[in-house]
């Protein structure tokens, strides 16, 4: 692909240093649709990146946006703070009788405000509230957002010096496999636990995504996190599943825990929820949890009303009828799986493992700066791909759930050549 030079001279000028896909990705985007995008010069870019995980129905997806202008046409509440609207009980009843219903679970709803961070600081909030206890078990190479409660319980050394105080009452454990399968489960965290002099408060909560994705997609195992679940409950804390970006379908389920068979005491929901990348998030929590004073948790933006609108039929359109968007994720997970195991077959020691599920995969490079050297030939060959991981090592697959076979077969091979072109 032949790329002219854009014009980047007033995002140079005016808007601050710290962008960061913007460099990654040099150009001036005009348009999307589907699995597509296009810049101003009407060069066409195929997106494994979905927004970080906001888009798992594609850019501008027509159904939900035919959803979205009919409401704006008709004058829809636009602005609502916590205030009840049509929109906002269309979408609870929605979401209580197409995911929560069918899959046996009990939760209260909360709009904390628009973003994941938002959902996560609440979660730690109302955890602290109900266990009177102010410390919060994290893992290795978490990450649950970029406010100070979040940053607390966030592993990245690069985004924690960013908040430029201490970062309290937050307490690292091993993820899944942190340490190579040389030590048991939870033997370190549990001793810690059942020892006064270990210095560890007994905490409030433990928060975990099942799949970290800026942490490089490391892949928590269903039997690892159902003996988590059974710590938490033998230890009288609550288990908070930080679903923003590996919920809403993106391993295969609808939550990402369903595969382990747990019920956490409380979820955070953000990314593609509303389904159109409109700013949206939920905490859930089990209703003897409810413990909040009206108005003790607020914020202005709380009430997205044109996102309660797309995610309400993006559930009715994706999920109403059972399990067929998890089979056809399933199926796609399986066609990048394929690929990936040429690619590592081609690459040889190159590669130290390629893991994933559902449509979240990764490929780790030996040579850290490699993966970051195949984002950019990526991007000049048409795909978009970012990085994760703690040093950028890891190569971070992200397409629409709603991508074609063609269309991820298409990107698969781009991978291949811009991995190959790099060696």
């Amino acid at each position: 692909m032949t790329i002219t030079q854009p014009d980047l001279s007033v995002f140079e000028t005016l808007e601050s240093e710290v962008r960061s896909y913007c460099r990654g990705w040099p150009t001036v985007f005009d348009r999307a649709q589907g699995s597509r995008m296009f810049d101003e010069d009407g060069h066409e870019y195929l997106d494994f990146f979905a927004g970080a995980g906001s888009l798992n129905y594609g850019h501008n997806n027509p159904v939900l946006k035919r959803a979205l202008i009919d409401y704006i046409e008709r004058d829809g509440v636009t602005h609502g703070l916590d205030m009840s609207t049509t929109a906002k009980r269309a979408f609870l009843e929605t979401f209580q009788n197409v995911i929560l219903r069918p899959r046996d679970l009990p939760y209260k709803v909360m709009f904390p405000g628009p973003t994941g961070t938002n959902a996560v600081e609440s979660a730690l909030k109302l955890a602290r509230k109900v266990k009177g206890r102010e410390s919060i078990v994290s893992f290795t190479n978490a990450f649950h957002g970029m406010s100070l409660g979040s940053l607390a319980v966030t592993g990245n050394a690069f985004k924690r010096a960013g908040a430029g105080i201490p970062l309290v009452h937050g307490t690292p454990m091993p993820f899944d496999n942190y340490l190579d399968g040389r030590t048991p489960d939870f033997i370190w965290f549990e001793r810690l636990l059942e020892d006064s002099g270990s210095g560890l408060n007994q905490p409030a909560a433990v928060i975990v995504e099942t799949v970290q994705g800026e942490g490089g997609i490391n892949v928590a195992r269903a039997e690892w996190l159902r003996q988590l679940a059974d710590v938490c409950k033998r230890w009288d804390m609550l288990l908070i599943v930080d679903d923003i970006q590996m919920g809403c379908g993106r391993t295969g389920p609808f939550f990402s825990f369903e595969e382990a068979g747990i019920v956490p005491d409380i979820v955070t929901v953000s990314k593609s929820i509303s389904g159109y990348g409109l700013p949206m998030s939920l905490c859930l929590f089990k209703p003897e949890l409810d413990v909040w004073e009206p108005g003790e948790h607020n914020g202005t933006f709380r009430g997205n009303n044109p996102a309660f609108v797309t995610a309400a039929a993006a559930l009715e359109t994706y999920w109403a009828d059972g399990s067929a968007m998890e089979k056809q994720t399933q199926a796609r997970g399986e066609q990048i799986e394929q690929a990936l195991v040429a690619i590592a077959d081609e690459n040889g020691d190159a590669i130290v493992e390629y893991r994933g599920r559902g449509l979240v995969w990764g490929i780790e490079f030996r040579d850290k700066p490699r993966a970051g050297a195949i984002a950019k030939r990526a991007f000049e060959l048409g795909l978009l791909i970012e990085t994760s991981g703690p040093e950028s090592e890891v190569v971070k697959l992200l397409p629409a759930l709603t991508i074609t076979a063609e269309e991820l077969d298409e990107g698969l091979r781009t991978l291949a050549r811009a991995v190959r072109e790099t060696a």
